[in-house]
């Protein structure tokens, strides 16, 4: 699988880029304030989506795509903030927050599928040297209990 092929990666870059289009036509002071915000929360969905993706084990890869969520919320937030400062009109407001609620279940479907394929390590017993190492102790070590007590020479 390919990084550019996943529906997530590639809406989210989409996304952030409309919504930078729209920040940079804000005056500076809205830039420089909710302006910056938005459009990092907005860049971050892909990012962490990528470096999740590049990530080799399992959990690693899961908890940027919960940082990709995070960033999902942050986004909503700063949106939400822009519309009520009259910054971007309803038409968009309600748009991107649409497609953020889709790419959230998306991304939510994606996290739980990721789970459900994991590599499952097989459920055989591990061998060393050909021998089954079951209850088998190493340097001819014996077990103890809790009724032994430790002997010392005096």
């Amino acid at each position: 699988m390919e990084l550019e092929k996943l529906n997530i990666y590639s809406i989210s870059l989409d996304l952030a880029e409309e919504v930078y289009e729209k920040v940079m036509i804000w005056k500076h002071f809205d830039r420089d304030t909710i302006g910056k915000q938005l459009v990092r929360s907005a860049d971050s969905i892909a990012a962490n989506i990528s470096e999740g993706f590049g990530r080799y084990h399992l959990n690693d890869s899961k908890k940027f795509y919960y940082y990709s969520r995070g960033s999902l919320f942050e986004t909503k937030t700063w949106l939400t903030k822009a519309n009520r400062r009259k910054l971007i009109g309803n038409d968009f407001y309600q748009e991107k927050i649409n497609e953020l609620e889709k790419l959230g279940k998306m991304l939510n479907a994606f996290i739980t599928s990721m789970s459900k394929n994991m590599a499952k390590e097989p459920l055989e017993e591990y061998k060393i040297n050909n021998q089954n190492t079951n209850n088998q102790n190493t340097n001819n070590q014996q077990p103890t209990t809790n009724n032994q007590q430790l002997r010392t020479k005096n």
